[in-house]
């Protein structure tokens, strides 16, 4: 059976933040009938290990009985599961690197870790290096979250990236028997182009025999997404990865920051070409 996505891979430290991920992919992995991957980083260099090898012995016990456990859990579900941990000063590095070398077409990752100093952040840092960096699509999973079943909400702009986040969202949508939202926020001097896009998105989709609607709004563009995921009851939001703060001083959009922080359900972020 064709799939959206056909190389999945987990990531994850197998805390108890990453509950909600390792639900999910495996689901995934068990609903397509996928073989899973997955990658639990351990932060390390080579100075570190020199001078405390102990610890470093210890973290590698504690990665194997997490990865151990991993395995118990995907047996019991019937997913097959390829895990391994990969050691390195910057997490996000060994996750990035792991899509990569395994060519990835969708990462599934927490949306934060322990609580501390960065407490304030709506995103994980690690979380957040990983998506503007990721070689595929993102899909942040809220703790606790589970796969949607109610409907797909997909948040594009006018535009080639647009239309593409629409098709996206569509395959995803018809894979799993949904209807689909088109969501477009635009100021009042570009209300006449998004209306445009929408109206044309929407009809593509119906062509396609999908249940679709669209919406043209106007306002905060986060704040107008989430509203909108609540308003039509969707369990999924799909949405690129810019937004409106730059990348020079964003490790990714503003806009896709706060909707992946605020969301209750889980987030797609597309790799569009």
């Amino acid at each position: 059976m064709a799939t959206v996505f056909q190389h999945l891979l987990l990531a994850t430290e197998h805390s108890e933040f990453d509950s909600g991920a390792e639900a999910l992919a495996m689901a995934l992995a068990r609903r397509c009938q996928l073989p899973l991957a997955g990658v639990l980083p351990i932060v390390s260099n080579a100075e570190f290990e020199a001078a405390a090898p102990a610890l470093a012995t210890r973290a590698d016990q504690q990665a194997a009985a997490r990865i151990a456990e991993l395995h118990e859990m995907a047996q019991a579900q019937g997913v097959s599961l390829a895990m391994q941990a990969r050691r390195g000063p910057e997490p996000h590095e060994e996750i990035v690197t792991e899509a990569r070398e395994r060519g990835a077409d969708l990462i599934v990752i927490r949306r934060r870790g322990k609580r501390g100093f960065l407490a304030q952040l709506l995103l994980g840092e690690m979380v957040s290096r990983v998506v503007a960096h990721a070689p595929c699509s993102v899909l942040i999973v809220p703790r606790g979250a589970a796969m949607w079943q109610q409907r797909v909400l997909v948040a594009a702009e006018p535009g080639a990236q647009g239309r593409q986040l629409v098709d996206l969202a569509a395959d995803v949508a018809t894979e799993c028997r949904l209807p689909l939202v088109v969501v477009c926020v635009a100021e009042t001097a570009r209300q006449a182009e998004a209306q445009a896009f929408v109206q044309d998105s929407v009809s593509r989709l119906q062509q396609r025999g999908l249940d679709a609607q669209g919406r043209v709004l106007a306002g905060r563009p986060y704040e107008q997404i989430l509203q909108a995921g609540r308003d039509s009851g969707a369990d999924l939001i799909v949405m690129g990865s810019r937004g409106d703060v730059p990348l020079a001083r964003a490790v990714i959009g503003g806009v896709a920051q706060k909707v992946i922080g605020l969301a209750e359900h889980p987030v797609l972020v597309a790799h569009t070409a």
